[in-house]
């Protein structure tokens, strides 16, 4: 059965995106069917310098691909029972071959191992990638009555979109508890909407399309119970609290859950410590990308293991670009020409990222939390421009 779905043979980790040359890195490889023949050649051969190593099977197939500050004695640490990971037994049962990169500092290796991953997909590598986990993005949209919904990809008709958040009840739990919260509808696109400002030649007493405006969790666009400007308002209300420009629903909540629980009613209380609860995980999960766009906008200088140091252009949380660190003035024209040109572009403060980014966001952000003194290294545009001209 699984030769009807093979994958191709193994023959390279290919071109990096992010070196300066553009070209396909040398790797090396050596090959053994017991592990003990494995664990002989990598103590031979494999350097103790950074990079990325793969595993792959009899069948020529990367199984896994992993990083290491130092190549050698992360590969050995496969072939100790006692102390690996029991992950490791397993990917090393099927290994047959072992191929390793070197990479110019850990942090190449870091952003290697990623676009790795993204391209070949190995099967015992979980994060990073593209569709193991299900995302999900949260827009504002569907006029003539805009408002909140999933997406599993940001539609050009919506008016803005946040994320992406993990798919799955929570998401969904999100946007009942937003629509509600905002007075939104939740109803079909085909459900009609008659403003109260909008003039009619024959006025008729409309009824509403669900019981939500009964109940005061919807401004009634459907029954004419609200005009276009009263519901707009509720519209950007609800994309203030998005882009963490108000504080919205939650500190309302707050105060509310506070009060029912002076007065005893312990049962209400509960109901919106549930509704904050949902409202608090899009806060944190949109926080942090923001976060993440907000304080990573800079030229991050790595010295390389050959001597060969580079630039890092980190705008808005995501690595666009790697240039060779200005020694002469030709590096220093080319590196002034990328910093320029990068840092001129500009990103709206909530929009969304792209499915196939938030993971390397993400990683540049935990690699500076676990780094924290790197940050003191970095440089602005401004001073990344004076350095290419000195």
């Amino acid at each position: 059965m699984e030769g009807l779905f093979s994958r191709h043979v193994f023959a390279g980790f290919g071109p990096d995106a992010l070196d300066p040359d553009a070209a396909a890195p040398p790797h090396q490889r050596v090959r053994g069917r017991r592990p003990a023949l494995l664990r002989g050649h990598v103590r031979e051969q494999c350097p103790r310098r950074p990079g990325v190593y793969g595993m792959i099977d009899r069948a020529g197939r990367l199984i896994y691909v992993g990083k290491a500050k130092s190549l050698r004695t992360r590969l050995l640490s496969y072939f100790r029972p006692k102390s690996r990971d029991p992950k490791a037994g397993r990917i090393l049962k099927q290994t047959r071959t072992i191929v390793w990169e070197t990479s110019p500092s850990e942090f190449a290796a870091l952003l290697r191992e990623l676009e790795l991953i993204r391209r070949w997909r190995p099967r015992f590598n979980v994060h990073g990638q593209p569709h193991r986990r299900r995302r999900t993005y949260l827009c504002v949209g569907r006029r003539p009555a805009p408002h909140v919904f999933l997406a599993t990809a940001p539609p050009s008709s919506a008016l803005a979109c946040y994320g992406p958040l993990p798919g799955g009840a929570t998401a969904r739990e999100v946007v009942r508890r937003l629509n509600d919260a905002y007075a939104l509808r939740d109803c079909p696109q085909k459900q009609e909407m008659i403003f109260a400002d909008q003039s009619e030649l024959f006025p008729v007493v409309r009824a509403a399309g669900c019981i939500r405006h009964e109940i005061g969790t919807c401004l009634g666009p459907c029954a004419a119970a609200c005009t276009q400007m009263a519901y707009a308002e509720r519209v950007r209300a609800v994309r203030a609290f998005l882009e963490g420009r108000d504080a919205g629903p939650p500190e309302s909540l707050r105060q509310e859950m506070a009060a029912a629980s002076a007065a005893l009613a312990f049962e209400r209380a509960a109901d919106l410590r549930d509704k904050l609860r949902t409202l608090e995980w899009l806060s944190e999960h949109l926080g942090r990308l923001r976060r993440a766009r907000a304080e990573h906008s800079f030229v991050y200088p790595v010295a390389s293991a050959d001597g060969d140091d580079r630039w890092y252009l980190i705008h808005q949380g995501r690595v666009s670009a790697a240039v060779v660190a200005p020694r002469n003035e030709e590096t220093g024209t080319t590196a002034a020409t990328a910093v320029a040109t990068l840092f001129a572009r500009t990103l709206p403060p909530g929009g969304a990222l792209a499915a196939n980014e938030i993971d390397a966001v993400l990683l540049v952000a935990a690699w500076f939390r676990k780094h924290s003194e790197e940050r003191a290294r970095v440089l602005t545009p401004e001073q990344a421009l004076a350095a290419c001209q000195g």
